[in-house]
């Protein structure tokens, strides 16, 4: 297929019905919004745009959207302030399959609904990632992630940016060095694996109940929090560790922080899995045919009261 290419300049809406497979967005400041839909055609709408003009291509299935000096490769980089004056406000729809590549400074990003590899890389811009099935990346310098009901594996690297996950998939890999880590797990019978590296940033796990995982959480000079009975805190001063085993191990779940807290929190049981009564509970003993039908004595306590004392 021929290339095809745009050049906007101010809001403009685009539709292209020759397939699109690949999308590649690269905006600074302003607003980038990508949506998955189940239709074959992809749609473009753009409502800003301030400094140089935005270029649009499409050839062999590959939708681009940026700027000419903002190169995919090595835009990182792009740290000249002098670059930055520029702003647009970009909506795309394309087919759930498309393979996504988004890269902004100083913007935010929205993903959702994305069957495909995702990509999300970002300077200053926060990221929002929602109801993404395959596999996931995002980078940030120091801007915030939040991502929903990501099922695929989701991969993260930050300096300063902070990761909040809701509803995560089995498989959540991240590392940052001062970043607040959020992982919130519903690996939906899965094996886990999850493993979370932070210099001075903090780290809070929550689990599904019953969980099913081996477990190793270390924290060098941080404080450590654990709902878990079957796992032991060691440590008392300095570096504390959360280990053990919960239910048959399957998955894997690491956690390692220098200066952070660490905590592991458990999630609701699911519906079927609610905690059964300790096996040495007292049995319920069988109303009495003999027992008085009569008035109680004065001194009996209220109905609806039992009585205090342990019942030997």
């Amino acid at each position: 297929m021929p290339e095809s290419t745009w050049t906007v300049a101010e809001p403009q809406k685009l539709t292209f019905d020759d397939p699109v497979t690949t999308l590649q967005v690269r905006i600074v400041n302003g607003t980038v919004n990508v949506v998955g839909t189940d239709e074959g055609s992809a749609r473009l709408e753009i409502t800003e745009v301030h400094g140089p003009e935005l270029i649009v291509g499409h050839e062999d299935g590959v939708l681009t959207v940026g700027y000419d000096d903002l190169p995919w490769k090595g835009w990182l980089k792009f740290l000249d302030r002098k670059g930055w004056q520029r702003r647009a406000v970009v909506s795309l729809a394309v087919p759930s399959g498309t393979r996504v590549e988004v890269g902004v400074v100083g913007a935010s990003a929205m993903v959702s609904g994305i069957d495909g590899p995702t990509t999300v890389k970002g300077v200053t811009g926060d990221s929002a990632l929602v109801s993404l099935s395959g596999p996931v990346r995002a980078e940030s310098v120091s801007g915030d992630v939040e991502a929903q009901s990501v099922t695929g594996e989701l991969r993260f690297n930050s300096v300063s940016g902070n990761l909040t996950v809701v509803d995560a998939g089995a498989s959540v890999r991240a590392d940052s060095v001062s970043g607040d880590m959020i992982v919130d797990l519903d690996p939906a019978d899965r094996a886990t694996d999850v493993a979370l590296n932070s210099v001075s940033g903090e780290i809070a796990i929550r689990l599904p109940h019953p969980a099913d995982a081996e477990v190793e959480a270390n924290t060098t000079s941080g404080a450590v929090s654990n709902a878990f009975e079957d796992l032991r805190v060691s440590g008392q001063w300095g570096a504390k560790r959360i280990t053990g085993r919960l239910g048959a191990g399957r998955g894997k779940l690491k956690a390692t922080t220098i200066s952070g807290a660490i905590a592991l929190l458990r999630r609701p049981a699911r519906d079927g899995f609610e905690d059964a009564p300790p096996t040495d509970a007292p049995p319920t003993e069988a109303p009495r045919t003999d027992a008085p039908t009569d008035t109680p004595p004065t001194d009996a306590p209220p109905s609806g009261e039992g009585p205090t004392g342990k019942v030997l």
